[in-house]
């Protein structure tokens, strides 16, 4: 691999880890939410966040960068804080990464939340925790595999993204050319050989990937 490769690698590991936090952090109370709420906008809200699952992801991205843009009611926001415009920056490629990979996440933590019994959250409430203790103390531990699946999930889809960084940050060496992008860009040239050790590496990763979840879910293991 040359330079460029390696700039491809290490931009694309960056966005992945930086993604998978804001995604567990925005995540885990939006789960909880769907998991424990009765209200009429529960379907609505889970419908949203899971559109990118069937919305092509270049669809997703003309539209992100439509309201990311000069024009747009986001851009116009950002250029009147003085931040300028999120398109073809490092940022954009977060927040469209965000979006894109949200129910990677949302669906294995709400998952894991649904699968708490009630009665174990009304014996807490009857040794008097307060809602945050309940959630640190009883929640979170019987949900390890849930939040282990949601982070492996994210990272893992991130990592893989095309058409969406693609359309939001371009293909700026160093800046928003990530791995997917750097083969794309290697296939055009004809450079076979960049594109198959590429490829091959992600072909690696994803099967790791594969294999550590469901060696969650094999007998002995822990229950995804």
């Amino acid at each position: 691999m040359n330079a460029e490769d390696l700039a491809a690698v290490w931009l694309t590991l960056k966005l992945a880890t930086v993604v998978t936090l804001i995604l567990m952090l925005l995540g885990t109370p939006l789960a909880w939410w769907l998991a424990r709420t009765r209200s009429r906008l529960k379907g609505v809200v889970g419908a949203v966040v899971a559109l990118p699952l069937v919305l092509p992801p270049t669809v997703l991205g003309f539209y992100l960068l439509l309201m990311m843009g000069p024009h747009g009611a986001v851009g116009q926001l950002t250029q009147s804080l003085g931040l300028g415009l999120l398109p073809f920056t490092f940022t954009g490629l977060v927040i469209a990464s965000v979006l894109y990979s949200m129910p990677f996440v949302v669906q294995p933590l709400q998952n894991a939340f649904e699968a708490v019994g009630e009665p174990l959250l009304e014996a807490a409430a009857s040794l008097r925790a307060g809602a945050w203790d309940t959630f640190r103390h009883v929640v979170m531990p019987l949900s390890r595999s849930g939040f282990i699946t949601a982070a492996i999930l994210g990272f893992a889809h991130t990592v893989g993204e095309f058409g969406v960084v693609l359309m939001i940050g371009g293909n700026i060496p160093g800046q928003t050319r990530v791995v997917s992008v750097q083969i794309y860009d290697h296939v055009e040239a004809m450079n076979y050989t960049g594109a198959h050790w590429l490829s091959g590496g992600l072909m690696v990763f994803s099967f790791v990937v594969l294999l550590v979840l469901y060696s969650l879910r094999a007998p002995g293991g822990r229950r995804v």
